[in-house]
């Protein structure tokens, strides 16, 4: 009973979380944003503007507040399940016609830029002490496909939300370096058109930075960069399953005791075995050049929205205590990639 001559205290409840419907919102605007910004800026790629975006609106004061708070389980869902999705229909971009015309000695070319490029950036991150999983993403992201390949190897190693925003922003941001500083290389280092192509395709590291920088020399030099670029998108699918696989066997070495209660990673994702079944059914020739142009802007927006989400995930304030050793990797990584990539064009021109 109440004391006499006070009232009693209304009970109090815990606020309801928003739930995803404010951030998906948020994620929303910032790819209109990006289209618009792609729209006036041609030389920006949209994927590109939705990352920078992010980033923005996870520091400007206002925004911010919006970002980290109701908004946060809208843009969580949105790097997650919208990157599997776009990840899908990337699938859609590839055929195995497309990776047999190039011949075995692009092919050859290719991998080894993968290879290099992977356990070059890999290596030198674990060196500089980059902490958590983000030597694994970075050296993906510049190896394979960006952001795209970043999404889909931290799904298989539950890598935790902040390294998987660091890794992104650090490649998109060198990738856009890219569309700037390589086509001033072509006359110095004496590369035709279509072995400039070649050379976009295998080092940078989005398909629209590739594009963008690619068309600088013409339709011919943009043909054989996106060419060139798909087939490293095609090392995705056996490079997540490696993933997959050396974790389960480091869980495995770790004993039955301290892995119980544990999902197993899986060793190769639905989403990527999507990214497969899209290939395959791009390869049978049966798909109407309006449904893929369709599916290749569905896809864009997906990506968009997914890099919008991961780009608000980042913590510049954060970053202080390991933004130099994360600079010095990405301008390592970008080296290696940009210089095995050249040997290898030369070699196989």
């Amino acid at each position: 009973m109440a004391l006499l001559g006070q009232r009693p205290r209304a009970a109090t409840t815990p606020p309801r979380p928003s739930g995803p419907l404010p951030g998906l919102a948020l994620a929303a605007l910032g790819v209109a944003a990006a289209w618009a910004t792609h729209a006036l800026l041609p030389a920006v790629p949209m994927l590109t503007a939705a990352v920078v975006l992010g980033l923005a609106a996870a520091h400007v004061p206002g925004v911010r507040a919006v970002v980290r708070g109701r908004g946060r389980a809208g843009l969580s869902l949105a790097g997650k399940r919208l990157m599997r999705l776009g990840i899908v229909l990337l699938g859609l971009k590839l055929s195995l016609d497309d990776v047999l015309g190039l011949g075995w000695a692009t092919v050859a070319m290719v991998l080894g830029v993968v290879a290099a490029t992977f356990f070059g950036t890999w290596w030198l991150g674990r060196r500089l002490g980059l902490p958590g999983d983000q030597p694994l993403l970075i050296a993906t992201g510049y190896s394979i496909c960006g952001a795209s390949a970043i999404g889909a190897v931290s799904e298989v190693s539950e890598s935790e939300e902040r390294d998987a925003a660091v890794s992104v922003a650090l490649v998109t941001l060198c990738g856009t370096l890219a569309i700037a500083v390589l086509p001033l290389l072509q006359g110095p280092l004496g590369l035709s058109d279509a072995e400039f192509g070649r050379w976009a395709g295998a080092s940078v590291h989005d398909v629209g930075q590739v594009v963008a920088t690619a068309q600088t020399a013409g339709a011919g030099a943009l043909g054989d960069a996106v060419l060139v670029k798909l087939m490293r998108v095609a090392v995705l699918a056996p490079l997540v399953a490696a993933v997959g696989l050396s974790l389960r066997a480091r869980s495995a070495a770790r004993g039955a005791g301290a892995t119980a209660g544990k999902r197993r990673p899986p060793v190769l994702p639905l989403f990527v075995a999507g990214f497969l079944g899209m290939v395959a059914v791009r390869s049978t020739g049966w798909v109407p050049g309006s449904a893929l142009d369709l599916a290749g802007h569905v896809q864009e927006l997906l990506l968009a929205a997914a890099l919008f989400g991961l780009g608000a995930a980042v913590d510049l304030p954060s970053l202080t205590r390991t933004g130099g050793r994360v600079a010095a990797l990405g301008l390592s990584a970008w080296v290696v990639v940009a210089g095995v990539s050249y040997v290898g064009v030369v070699l196989t021109a």
